[in-house]
C-alpha cells in the first residue's frame, strides 16, 4: 500500500478499500429503502425516522419514542408491501427507539 501525501475525499478513500465500499453499499441500500416509503410515512413523523442498517434481510428503522414505534407498527405491513413492489424487499423490518 502506498502512503499518499495529500488529501482526498472521504467517498474516495471509501471506495479504495473494500471494507468501507462494501459499508457505504449497505447505507446506500438503507437509505433507498428509506427514501422509497418517506411517502407513504405520515409527515409529523418523518423527522422522527432514520435509516438503520440491514443484516440478513431484517432492515432496522431508528425512530425517536416510542410513540412513533406505536404508530410505526400499525404501517409495516403496508411499508413492507410497497418495499416489494419497488424491488427493495427485505424479509423483515425491525423498529429501535434511539435513546437521547
Amino acid at each position: 500500500m502506498t502512503r499518499r501525501h495529500h488529501p482526498i475525499p472521504l467517498q474516495q478513500a471509501a471506495q479504495e478499500s473494500p471494507t468501507f465500499a462494501l459499508l457505504m453499499d449497505r447505507v446506500r441500500d438503507s437509505s433507498d429503502r428509506l427514501n422509497a416509503i418517506r411517502s407513504l410515512l405520515p409527515a409529523p413523523l418523518r423527522a422522527s425516522i432514520q435509516a438503520g442498517p440491514i443484516e440478513d434481510g431484517c432492515w432496522c428503522l431508528l425512530v425517536g419514542s416510542n410513540a412513533v414505534a406505536a404508530k410505526l407498527r400499525q404501517l409495516l405491513p403496508a411499508l413492507q408491501a410497497h418495499l416489494n413492489n419497488k424491488g427493495l424487499g427485505v424479509v423483515s423490518i425491525r423498529l429501535k427507539v434511539q435513546n437521547r
